[in-house]
């Protein structure tokens, strides 16, 4: 049998070598994978790291001389500070970017080829362009800022910080406060509105125009719509509306080497035209308020003779007798001719009706005209009814007077971009004065925009405060004498304003609000102003309270124009009619004097007449929130008392390198001082003048 032959003798298995290979392919290709697993990790943690802990979070993206701007990426806001970083002059939080919970990457500038300016464009939101702009002479340097939306639906807001910054300017509000700091204000439109009617609105002088203690301005463009909130030391807001148009939200951010030179640098950017004075001559007499509830001329003759033989009675001196719109039309009634004239006639010096002859009397006009009256009916049969604000109606398109409500009757108002309404207008102001020699005209109604507030779009002539601004330049045509209550882009003019009415209280609505509210008009350029009566005028009854009348007497004797709505014969006791008139001297003899000396100043370089204290310490802290005293000029501080039943009072005195001396006793203190509990009784006020050490 044949044998078999064993062919692998040895005892060593035997290995198939593809499949091994196989199997070692796979694991390494598992390793393979782990490492790119791991890599990819690595990488990621990097680009993480990079973007969150490694990447610079402030970024440069302007430098100037001595100031530059910071994008600061996680809390997504712009600042500007200076070079060497040890202060801070404005934070603005940018909310135009979208959602703030995602953190905006690092800022690339589309305009990197320019170095005075930043392009950016953030995806489907809004574009921003930022100007630096710097001149060799000037010691500020202002960012323009300019955020364009992309589509119709964005809502571009800007928030400046309040946090260690003290902020001054903007608009009158109800209960004014100074700085602006407390204030809570909802965003609304930033336009003029009637306090009375509207207390949690903006008041009477506005602009758009904010100031920094840290030495900052914010000046936002005129010609755009503009909303505006504050959120009590938190912040301030400025908004621009989504619109068809895409308006975009323009401002200019100025800053300096401290608070005053900044203002003085951006007063000039504020008001261009010359500075004009009105008529001085309203400063040396007072102004006595008829409250005067009659029906007829003959009744209002009867209450005009009564009122001015008691200030002759009382020895009270000459002064300026009030009328309001009213009692302005009775007079005028009682001689119907004028109404009819079609020139317009020369002023004369003589009156008409005999019982005013020896009378100093103001009348008070609007731009309003009650459906009701002769005059409208006249003007619809004639044809005319583009001389009052009107929309289109109608296939045809033709113009119908827009209905309003002005002091509880259905009116429609002046169209002042009309030259013939504006010359009617002046017509019937020209024949009063024939008929009733009125030393001065009050005009009052601007505030309040009828189409918005009827909810209508208005025509692109009367958005915002452009009615204002063109009734301040009718205001002008009348004369020097005119008293407007309402300014905007105004100050430079011949007016005189007329602060809002006050609470007859202690509080910021009443007498507090006094300093706060004259420091803002006259920051604001406006410092020819007739204050609130004294007492307060909110309310038509007369004040009964004799501390609260003669406290509030102390600090309007140092104003421009003593007005008065309560007389002081009411109290029936002689100390207060002795003050009374001492005070009426006082501002004649004294306070004119000063008012006359700085008015040539302001009309010179723009510095306000009445000045907060940091004007003379612009570097001190204690000076941003004092808002009980006040300057005239850099010469005289005046710190009336405030508090009901206080007989004293703290003082602080300004700069160091000067004196003061008390007026009162003659006392000297050295400036930078305190004065703690400083004796002041009820019927004095502290007066200080500065001298040289």
């Amino acid at each position: 049998m044949p044998h078999t032959r064993n062919r692998n003798p040895s005892p060593i298995p035997e290995v198939t070598w593809d499949t091994g290979l196989k199997e070692m392919n796979e694991t390494w290709k598992g390793a393979i994978a782990c490492l790119g697993v791991a890599v990819f990790f690595v990488m990621t943690i990097g680009i993480i790291y990079w973007q969150v802990v490694d990447q610079p979070n402030k970024n440069w993206i302007l430098k100037g001389s001595f100031s530059g701007l910071i994008w600061e990426r996680r809390t997504q806001t712009l600042v500007i500070q200076t070079l060497t970083e040890d202060k801070t002059f404005a934070e603005i939080d940018v909310e135009n970017v979208g959602n703030t919970d995602i953190e905006v990457p690092f800022v690339r500038n589309m305009c990197w080829l320019n170095k005075t300016e930043f392009c950016y464009t953030w995806d489907s939101v809004a574009e921003v362009k930022i100007s630096l702009e710097s001149e060799e002479d000037s010691d500020t340097e202002c960012y323009s800022v300019t955020w364009t939306p992309i589509h119709c639906h964005v809502d571009l807001k800007d928030c400046f910080s309040m946090v260690n910054i003290s902020w001054y300017g903007g608009a009158s509000v109800h209960a004014p406060n100074w700085p602006i700091n407390d204030a809570n204000i909802s965003m609304q439109p930033f336009t003029v509105s009637n306090l009375r009617d509207n207390p949690a609105g903006f008041g009477s002088v506005l602009e758009r125009y904010f100031l920094g203690s840290s030495g900052v301005s914010v000046l936002v463009a005129p010609n755009i719509p503009l909303h505006v909130g504050l959120e009590s030391r938190q912040q301030f807001c400025l908004q621009t509306p989504p619109s068809m148009e895409r308006m975009p939200l323009q401002y200019t951010v100025c800053v300096g080497h401290n608070i005053r030179a900044v203002h003085q640098e951006s007063m000039q950017q504020l008001s261009t035209a010359r500075r004009e004075l009105p008529n001085m001559d309203v400063l040396r007499l007072p102004f006595w308020k008829l409250l005067a509830n009659v029906d007829s001329g003959a009744k209002l003759e009867r209450e005009l003779r009564t009122f001015s033989n008691r200030l002759k009675r009382h020895h009270l001196g000459e002064g300026v007798i009030s009328l309001d719109e009213h009692s302005t039309a009775l007079l005028a009634n009682m001689d119907h001719s004028y109404l009819n004239s079609k020139k317009r006639t020369s002023k004369r010096h003589t009156r008409d009706l005999p019982f005013v002859k020896l009378l100093n009397i103001s009348i008070t006009l609007s731009p309003y005209l009650s459906v009701d009256s002769q005059q409208f009916q006249t003007s619809i049969q004639e044809g005319i009814e583009d001389y009052w604000l009107s929309l289109p109606s109608g296939p045809q398109g033709r113009m119908v007077p827009l209905l309003t409500q002005w002091k509880g009757k259905y009116s429609v108002k002046l169209n002042i971009t009309n030259p013939e309404a504006t010359s009617w207008f002046l017509d019937k102001v020209d024949s009063l004065h024939s008929h009733l020699g009125m030393e001065y005209v009050i005009l009052e109604g601007g505030e309040g925009n009828p189409f918005e507030e009827q909810a209508l779009r208005p025509p692109l002539a009367w958005i915002g405060d452009e009615y204002i601004r063109l009734l301040a330049d009718l205001a002008d045509r009348i004369g020097d004498n005119t008293i407007v209550t309402s300014g905007t882009r105004s100050s430079h003019k011949a007016l005189f304003i007329r602060m809002s009415a006050l609470q007859s209280d202690w509080s910021y609505s009443g007498l507090k609000g006094i300093i706060p509210s004259l420091l803002h008009h006259s920051l604001l350029g406006y410092n020819f102003f007739i204050p609130d009566a004294v007492g307060g005028s909110l309310s038509a009854e007369l004040v009964a309270d004799d501390e609260l009348f003669v406290r509030w007497l102390e600090i309007a004797a140092f104003l421009p124009v003593i007005s008065f709505q309560t007389p002081p014969w009411v109290f029936e006791k002689e100390w207060v009619l002795n003050l009374t008139r001492f005070y009426i001297a006082k501002h004649h003899d004294f306070v004119v004097p000063l008012i006359l000396k700085y008015a040539e100043e302001w009309q010179d370089t723009g510095d306000p007449i009445y000045r907060p204290l940091w004007w003379l310490s612009p570097n001190d802290p204690i000076t941003f929130t004092i808002d009980d005293e006040f300057l005239i000029g850099n010469e005289v501080l005046v710190a009336p008392v405030t508090e009901k039943g206080a007989v004293q009072r703290d003082i602080y005195l300004p700069e160091s390198d000067f004196q003061w001396q008390d007026t009162n006793n003659a006392q000297v203190f050295d400036g930078g001082t305190f004065l703690e509990s400083y004796t002041i009784g009820l019927g004095d006020v502290a007066v200080f003048v500065r001298r040289r050490s």
